[in-house]
Order: structure tokens, then C-alpha cells, then sequence
């Protein structure tokens, strides 16, 4: 419990009101910092960043040394437990990542594990680690199954998930194995992460949106409530964040059949809507709209005014409602953090 004593974000993962709600910021660690840009060019690309523990680990900590944020989240990608799966994995410049091969062509059994590909996360983990201040709250993360799945099923992302949609339904047993593959996977890999040194994990399902009442039930809920209950036996005391972005009125019942510690709110639910329908007392995070932080000024007061008064009562995690986005103005965070924190 000593923890939570001197980890503020923790603590409130755990359940703690604080006065001050602590801050971070999906994909913090990332291409609005010129500090990451440099390092970035240096290494020549993104998946050299993230095989290259050390780099990976000066990445981690760059924000958390210019803002001081209250969490690091570890730098990798959704995308390296379908590279340990075995799929080739590759970042075309300005189009995003590349997945061969597409398993809507292939099956699944062609695939020929790859677990070794996930030691350089574990490194950099355990680099992070010893580099931390104790009150800094350490987060791994891994990809939930339906959008790890929809983009081993297509390649790539895409905007409608049209390509992982027509598999789950077209041949729903060959996709329950696929999904099912992940899942085990995924409990491995961040019980990897937790062995390494990471306080707590956040569960990205940046795809959730897209589905069916029906579907989000068996593609999101099902499969994130198995890897809880799977990772709470092997880590019965590190906290779990769900991230089910665009889940909107589906949010109560992911929070309650999933068993998340917490739950993360992208900018579109409404903090109020959330507060009054959520699980009383559990723990909450977000929702910031990312274009708001560039905006910057009264757009920036109101939204962060509007979203504490929402959650006064509650256990809350300040945070964007998804990633920061690259033309960010750094004197905006800095606002920011002091619109929060003061």
C-alpha cells in the first residue's frame, strides 16, 4: 500500500478521490515534442524507436521530464503482438502501419509465433523502471482483441473496420479463434509488462466504436472481460484501465461486465451523462477533447472547467478523450497543467 502513499495516479486508479486530479495524456511520448522528433530521426523510424529498448525508455520518460506528468506511458505500439503472432509488421511513411499477411486472405494457423519480438518492450520496461521518480505512476498497454484483430484481418487500419466487420460475421468461429489467440496473447504480454515494472495497464480499443449493440457485446465486452479475469489471477492488485473509444451509451455495460478498474472516456460522452450513468465511485479518466488543447485559451478553460466540476466527486484521471495530436502547441500542456493543477 506504500504505493499509493506517494503515487497520486495510482492511488486514484485504486479508487482515491484526489483533491488535485492527476494528469497524463495519451500519447504523450510522441511528435508534437521536438525533443522526439530529433531522437526519432536519428533512429530512422518508428519501429526502430521501439525495438531499441534504450531509445524506447529516453522516449517514455521525455515528457515526464519537460511536464512532469503524473503517469509514463510505456512508447510501443498496439501492433507488436500481431508481429509476435507472427505477421510481418512495417510503417509506410505518412500512411500508417502495415500488417502482412492480411489474415482475410490467410489463416490463422499459417502464422508461425514469433514471442522473442516482444523482449525489447520488456527491456525497456525494466529501463523505465530505474529511471522513474517514485511518485511517477508507471502504465503498460496493450490493444484489445476487436482492433488488434481488425488489423490483422485487413493489413492496415481503415476507417470503418468494414473488412474485420464481414469476417466476425461471415465465419464467426474462424474470427472467436482469432480473437481468442490475441486474448492469450494479450495476458501474457502485459503480465510481462507488469513483471517488468509497470504499476498498472490501459486496454486500447480505439476501434470499438464501429460495432453492433450485439457485436460490441461479443467483440469488445467478452473478450476484454476474459483478459481481466485472466490478468487479475495472475495480478490480483494492479489496476486496469478500459479504453472502449466510441462505446458512447454501451459504456455502463462495459464497465460493468468487463470489471475495469477504471474507465476511460473518449471527447464525445458527456462528463456529466458519464458521472450520473457509470458505476458509482469508479474510477474515471479523460475526456479532453485533443482539438481543444490546441485551441488553447477560453476553449481550453471551459472544456477543463466543465469536465472537473463533472467529476468533483469521483475518483478522476485528467486526460485527453484520445491522443495528442502532433501540431499540439507545447505552451498549451504547459496551460494546461496549470488550469489543473492550480
Amino acid at each position: 500500500m506504500a504505493n499509493l502513499t506517494t503515487k497520486p495516479l495510482l492511488a486514484t486508479l485504486n479508487g482515491v478521490r484526489q483533491e488535485t486530479p492527476p494528469v497524463w495524456l495519451m500519447r504523450q511520448a510522441g511528435r508534437y515534442l521536438p525533443e522526439y522528433r530529433a531522437l526519432r530521426a536519428k533512429k530512422g523510424g518508428f519501429l526502430e524507436l521501439v525495438n531499441d529498448s534504450a531509445a524506447a525508455a529516453e522516449v517514455t520518460i521525455q515528457p515526464i521530464r519537460r511536464f512532469g506528468f503524473d503517469a509514463a506511458i510505456l512508447f510501443s505500439d498496439i501492433l507488436v503482438v500481431p508481429h509476435a503472432m507472427g505477421q510481418d509488421l512495417w510503417f509506410e511513411e505518412g500512411e500508417g502501419p502495415r500488417l502482412a499477411p492480411r489474415l482475410v486472405d490467410h489463416a490463422l494457423d499459417s502464422l508461425d509465433a514469433v514471442p522473442q519480438r516482444l523482449a525489447p518492450v520488456y527491456e525497456t520496461v525494466r529501463q523505465v523502471r530505474a529511471r522513474l521518480e517514485s511518485q511517477t505512476t508507471f502504465l503498460g498497454f496493450a490493444g484489445s482483441p476487436w482492433t488488434v484483430a481488425t488489423y490483422m484481418v485487413a493489413g492496415q487500419g481503415s476507417r470503418e473496420q468494414a473488412e474485420a466487420r464481414r469476417f466476425a460475421y461471415r465465419d464467426p468461429v474462424a474470427f472467436q479463434a482469432l480473437v481468442d489467440a490475441i486474448i492469450a496473447l494479450t495476458v501474457d504480454y502485459l503480465s510481462g509488462q507488469i513483471d517488468a515494472g509497470v504499476d498498472a495497464v490501459q486496454l486500447f480499443d480505439s476501434w470499438a466504436g464501429s460495432l453492433s449493440p450485439a457485436q460490441f457485446e461479443r467483440w469488445v465486452i467478452g473478450p476484454n472481460a476474459k483478459i481481466v479475469s485472466l490478468l487479475k489471477v495472475r495480478h490480483p492488485d494492479i489496476p486496469i484501465i478500459g479504453f472502449p473509444k466510441g462505446a458512447g451509451g454501451k459504456l455502463s455495460a462495459y464497465a460493468r461486465e468487463t470489471c475495469v478498474d477504471a474507465i476511460g472516456l473518449d471527447e464525445t460522452v458527456d462528463p456529466f451523462w458519464a458521472n450520473a450513468n457509470l458505476p458509482e465511485s469508479l474510477p474515471v479518466q479523460g475526456n479532453l477533447d485533443p482539438l481543444a488543447l490546441i485551441a488553447g485559451g477560453v476553449a481550453l478553460d471551459d472544456a477543463t472547467n466543465h469536465i472537473r466540476r463533472a467529476f468533483c466527486d469521483r475518483p478522476h484521471v485528467f486526460n485527453l478523450g484520445h491522443g495528442i495530436l502532433p501540431d499540439t502547441p507545447i505552451e498549451n500542456v504547459e496551460e494546461l497543467l496549470r488550469k489543473v493543477r492550480g
